[in-house]
């Protein structure tokens, strides 16, 4: 062969592996990944509950300097939600896949969180929001992505083109966390699919115990929600508008009333239900939900 013919094929197989690369992270699988998806039948949340366990609070708070210093079980479950093999996923109810959505949410969350942690605040951005508050964190919901089966995605995609878009269950609202004091707290467990109503329904509880987030005030006839109430009132109309109760307030704060009044005890039900109140919505605490060391 001559020098030229030589150094032709070196060129060749050179361009073969570099496209055979880029290929391989916009287009079908690498057949590592393949290799990788092949054992996603295992899935499992052990190495995520290990760290909810070791690193949330009884109250939802995260020691996120211990979770960094201690960071391979959080990383070693952001893998398994990267390779989860999407035929797996789909053979899943819906139960089950609600519950996937929610913790990679959350699981991706303290991700975001961690690359960033101790969070520097940001000009002008702290004249606004709390210095230590995930909002300090450049395109941390459409920007950043994270790998989920294989496909880049953000925050933003998984909450409302999947959650939002494809189930229709208002009560992840209560689950969502967005490291911050203002969200529900951050469960200490994985959701699961054979548990995921009574977990969902206790945080609902547990959400609703907490008067920064909901409270009334007969004397001044207001009650007070949280504005998550205010920003995602529309997705609790299919499952709980269209009740004549609550008069006196818009479609979507019926239903969202609705919706509160099954956690409450008979007497605040029965004021809720009479509707004659106002509603106020509760300015949202964004500081970062850490645990503040003493």
């Amino acid at each position: 062969m001559t020098r030229m013919k030589i150094l032709t094929s070196v060129v060749l197989v050179a361009l073969a592996l570099v496209f055979g690369s880029c290929s391989s992270m916009s287009g079908p699988a690498s057949p590592v990944i393949e290799a990788n998806r092949a054992t996603s039948d295992q899935f499992s949340y052990e190495a995520y509950a290990a760290i909810l366990e070791a690193y949330v609070d009884e109250r939802g708070l995260v020691d996120y300097d211990g979770l960094k210093a201690d960071r391979q079980r959080l990383d070693a479950f952001a893998r398994v939600v990267a390779t989860l093999d999407p035929h797996t996923y789909e053979q899943w109810n819906e139960a089950e896949k609600i519950a996937f959505w929610i913790n990679a949410y959350n699981a991706l969350t303290l991700e975001a969180i961690i690359a960033h942690y101790p969070i520097k605040p940001r000009f002008g951005v702290s004249l606004i929001y709390p210095k230590n508050s995930i909002r300090q964190i450049p395109g941390v919901w459409d920007k950043l992505t994270f790998e989920v089966m294989g496909r880049a995605m953000t925050l933003d995609e998984i909450e409302h083109d999947v959650l939002r878009a494809k189930f229709h269950e208002p009560r992840i609202h209560m689950a969502l966390v967005c490291a911050a004091r203002g969200c529900p707290p951050l469960r200490n467990e994985p959701y699961v699919g054979d548990r995921l109503d009574e977990q969902l329904d206790d945080q609902a509880r547990r959400f609703l115990s907490n008067p920064e987030k909901f409270r009334i005030d007969r004397r001044r006839g207001i009650v007070y929600l949280s504005s998550i109430f205010k920003w995602f009132g529309g997705d609790f109309v299919n499952q709980y508008g269209g009740s004549k109760r609550f008069p006196g307030h818009r479609p979507e704060q019926r239903a969202v009333l609705h919706f509160i009044s099954r956690y409450l005890d008979p007497a605040d039900r029965e004021y809720l239900e009479k509707g004659a109140y106002k509603i106020e919505y509760l300015d949202y605490d964004w500081s970062l939900n850490e645990q503040r060391r003493q």
